[in-house]
């Protein structure tokens, strides 16, 4: 069955942006994440986010703990600014070399409650591991990036070479050609956008593909994999408006 642009709109996760989610977005992609607020109005303009509306969603995002103000001055709260590192490795992820190790974590702690484990495993997934069975996380050891070391008291990593061949185990572990596909479906709707509006939610969604990208070892990758195209895409088009907030 067909699936008309609206439907895989939904599947793709693009959706109109609320003055919030464009305040985000706009503040993540920026470096240093701070704008003076009418530096904010005038940027958020093109994405039809009038100057009440923004203050309103300003006010409310001082007092939920995502912004910090000093003076007329809007800049992203500690919290946010470790989903920007996240975002910025996932826009350039840091490599190295692959070797033939895979980086393996095992969940030591016990008497843990539901919460305490959805966050554990929400965690690991971020630094893109992948569950192997209950209690052991694994990938290739190609990321230039140490564990965070809270997670010392509730897992132990080490270096491991799996007896299975590193396709077969890349296959089981990650649905690499479900991720290629919304990755290739992704630049036909940024191509499609025709209001500044439209363009910055495809490219919030490119965003949030990007952090589920196994960033695997490019001899474990399929030879047509769209991971790099699209983090050329989203680079360029935050180049792009960052120099037009700047001018």
């Amino acid at each position: 069955m067909r699936m008309n642009v609206s439907e895989q709109s939904g599947e793709l996760g693009l959706r109109p942006l609320s003055a919030r989610s464009v305040v985000l977005s706009l503040l993540l992609g920026t470096h240093p994440p701070e704008l003076a607020v009418k530096d904010l109005v005038r940027a958020v303009e093109s994405f039809g986010v009038g100057g009440s509306t923004l203050r309103a969603a300003l006010s409310r995002m001082v007092a939920a703990g995502d912004l910090r103000r000093t003076d007329s001055v809007y800049r992203l709260s500690d919290r946010l600014l470790v989903r920007q590192r996240r975002q910025d490795d996932a826009v350039a992820a840091r490599t190295r070399a692959w070797d033939g190790d895979w980086e393996m974590v095992v969940i030591t702690a016990t008497g843990r409650g539901p919460a305490e484990r959805a966050d554990l495993r929400s965690r690991l997934a971020a630094l893109r591991l992948a569950e192997l069975r209950e209690g052991v996380w694994l990938r290739p050891a190609n990321l230039s990036r140490p564990l965070p070391d809270d997670l010392t008291p509730v897992a132990q990593s080490y270096t491991a070479r799996p007896d299975r061949p590193a396709r077969e185990l890349v296959a089981d572990l990650w649905p690499l050609d479900t991720w290629a596909a919304t990755a290739e479906a992704l630049p036909v709707h940024i191509a499609q956008a025709d209001r500044p509006a439209d363009l910055l939610a495809a490219f919030a969604a490119v965003v949030r593909h990007l952090l589920t990208d196994p960033v695997l070892p490019p001899e474990l990758l399929p030879a047509d994999w769209p991971g790099t195209a699209l983090r050329a895409a989203y680079a360029e088009y935050q180049a792009e408006i960052t120099g037009a907030m700047r001018r």
